[in-house]
């Protein structure tokens, strides 16, 4: 592998543990259960709340042309989102294939589906570069920036959606879900622009941390101090490196934003797509401010992929400009095709790599 000469050095911590995979396979198991029952169970409830007959009638007058358009635009998502990673890898690792890139990013869906608040997105997408070769300082720093692009186009996407959009919309616990998005995207916002500007000022809160709770577990003191020193450090390194990229590649981090607006903007127009294969027109203006806020609610929910919270904000915001009837399969449609189908693709990807390690690691053993 060729190795960008910027690049800290590779050592033993920057490499991914061998021994403690993020494909923890009973925490997928676990979760992907979870995201199934509660997906299932809130999906079966719009339906049998908005008239199953009727749903089932609206799916039967679905034109076949809009289904395509959609997994074409399906594919442009998949592709966009390797994309956005490797115009950063091909700078810090040349001989790492967009392919790879790919399947970091199914890999990244997959996990965050399966995983509260998309926690497992982030490290599957981090190990599945680790495992082709990329440090794990460079992957992560990655992960990072691009983690940055989000933070900043989805609060100002949601400021102007709720410019454009007919507040009406907006009720019952909508707005409670809405600042709960809003405060979770603030707060790791603050968090990534500290810890890239001002990398000391983490460190330090880290060992802050460290302090009270060894306080509150005295035999847990040596590791949680462990644990601060390693933190501080390992931001401090995170931090040059992403200041290394970006210095030496000024017009990256802007082609980020560029393509993460382009990706979720393609999301969105997929929903208006499938309401007009569902014979339904419609503002796209209202369509994408809703999506918007939507994305909002959910990108920190508490439940695997944001299930149970995606089904009934769609049912609510939506069933204002949508027939009532069209509702379910809307709903089971958008979720399809913005996450179930890109989820199992991921899948494919996750238990590929969980059989290698598998191999791996029967073959150390003997």
């Amino acid at each position: 592998m060729q190795t960008n000469p910027t690049t800290p050095a590779t050592t033993e911590t920057d490499k991914q543990p061998e021994k403690e995979s993020v494909f923890n396979k009973k925490l997928i198991i676990k979760g992907t259960l979870w995201f199934a029952l509660i997906t299932i169970i809130t999906i079966a409830g719009i339906f049998f709340y908005n008239n199953t007959g009727d749903a089932v009638k609206a799916l039967s007058h679905i034109s076949g042309k809009y289904i395509a358009i959609c997994l074409l635009m399906l594919f442009v998502d998949l592709m966009l989102g390797g994309w956005r990673n490797h115009i950063y890898i091909q700078k810090l690792a040349p001989g790492v294939s967009q392919w790879v890139s790919f399947k970091a990013n199914v890999a990244n869906m997959f996990m965050g589906a399966v995983t509260p608040a998309h926690g497992g997105a982030g490290p599957a997408q981090i190990y599945v570069y680790t495992s082709n070769g990329v440090t794990f300082i460079d992957a992560f720093a990655v992960s990072l920036i691009n983690m940055g692009a989000t933070l900043i186009f989805m609060p100002a996407a949601g400021f102007i959606a709720i410019m454009l959009m007919d507040t009406s919309y907006v009720s019952g616990i909508v707005p409670a879900m809405l600042q709960y998005g809003f405060i979770f995207f603030l707060l790791f916002l603050v968090a990534f622009l500290l810890a890239f500007w001002k990398p000391t000022w983490i460190g330090a809160a880290i060992k802050q941390i460290a302090v009270l709770l060894s306080k509150i577990f005295p035999k847990k003191k040596e590791n949680l101090y462990n644990w601060a020193d390693k933190s501080g450090a390992n931001i401090a390194r995170y931090q040059q490196t992403c200041s290394v990229i970006l210095k030496q590649n000024p017009w990256l981090f802007p082609l980020s934003i560029l393509i993460t607006t382009v990706l979720y903007l393609n999301k969105y127009c997929l929903q208006y797509v499938i309401l007009l294969g569902l014979g339904i027109n419609t503002s796209l203006v209202q369509v994408i401010s809703i999506q918007i806020l939507i994305q909002f609610m959910i990108y920190f929910a508490p439940s695997p992929g944001g299930s149970g919270f995606a089904e009934v904000g769609i049912s609510v915001l939506f069933g204002k400009i949508v027939p009532k009837t069209a509702i379910p399969i809307f709903t089971l449609l958008q979720r399809s095709f913005l996450l179930f189908i890109p989820a199992m693709v991921g899948a494919y990807v996750v238990i590929s790599l969980l059989r290698k390690q598998s191999v791996r690691y029967s073959t150390t053993e003997r």
